[in-house]
């Protein structure tokens, strides 16, 4: 399956709503790594995984913010082709948050 390496536009469904954030992914031999950057800071993305599903290739992983709050967040989203879709997570007791979007070509 493809890499997830590249330029993402992503919408996170926020209780406060949507968050815009651009997700810089590289792939180097099979080593992932990224960032995430938004209108109130850029930070690195920790613990990427990527895994081949029935459904494309599942990526997860953590990353932590401090705007609009201080908070630990973990990602766990499917690739196929241009379009990722999946759900945030701050803790076990909140509910999951909706997230997608797509490469820039």
């Amino acid at each position: 399956m493809g890499s997830i390496a590249g330029i993402w536009d992503v919408v996170v469904k926020s209780p406060v709503g949507d968050l815009v954030v651009v997700y810089t992914f590289t792939d180097a031999a099979g080593l992932v790594a990224g960032t995430a950057s938004s209108e109130a800071e850029t930070v690195p993305l920790a613990n990427v995984v990527c895994r081949d599903t029935s459904e494309g290739r599942q990526v997860t992983w953590r990353q932590s913010v401090t705007r609009p709050a201080k908070l630990n967040l973990e990602f766990d989203v499917t690739f196929a082709g241009d379009a990722l879709s999946g759900y945030s997570k701050v803790s076990r007791l909140l509910p999951k948050i909706g997230v997608s979007g797509s490469r820039r070509v």
